[in-house]
């Protein structure tokens, strides 16, 4: 009797485990694609993050996304059903997908483009030779030329 009641009682410890680590999984992915999404109220916050009082969206997105985790559909469904009711504006970040690759890409490449350009130019200004203007005589033409700006700008 005591042996029965000991793997009863052990078996029903590991199901009550499994189950609490099943939940926990479960609030972790609604967490996880709760933070790639954003509330389509205009506030541009993240979904579960939005504080607005009253905000007609964000509870009604969460309860859709909780249905949607328990239904255990796979994330990118997920987000494809959330893409399609509400437009890719409900997306936190692009996709690496298509068009979107550019999103991604597009930032560090105008950064290295700008970095380039600018050890190019600083580059050029460090060889380039100053203008210095060459007289063609001695310093009587120069003395010439003294008097001659004296006069026209003397009042």
């Amino acid at each position: 009797m005591k042996l029965f009641r000991r793997l009863s009682t052990s078996i029903l410890t590991v199901v009550f485990s499994v189950s609490l680590l099943g939940a926990s999984g479960d609030h972790a992915r609604f967490a996880d694609l709760g933070h790639r999404m954003m509330c389509v109220c205009g506030c541009n916050q993240i979904l579960l993050e939005c504080n607005h009082v009253g905000c007609t969206y964000s509870d009604r997105m969460r309860e859709q996304l909780m249905a949607a985790t328990q239904r255990e559909s796979s994330d990118d469904n997920i987000l494809q059903a959330f893409v399609k009711e509400y437009g890719t504006t409900v997306l936190a970040a692009p996709t690496m997908r298509g068009f979107d690759k550019i999103a991604w890409i597009m930032p560090f490449a105008v950064f290295l483009g700008g970095s380039l350009t600018a050890v190019m130019v600083i580059r050029n200004w460090k060889h380039r030779q100053p203008a210095l203007p060459t007289l063609h005589g001695t310093g009587q033409a120069l003395d010439q030329y003294r008097e001659q700006a004296r006069r026209e700008t003397s009042l």
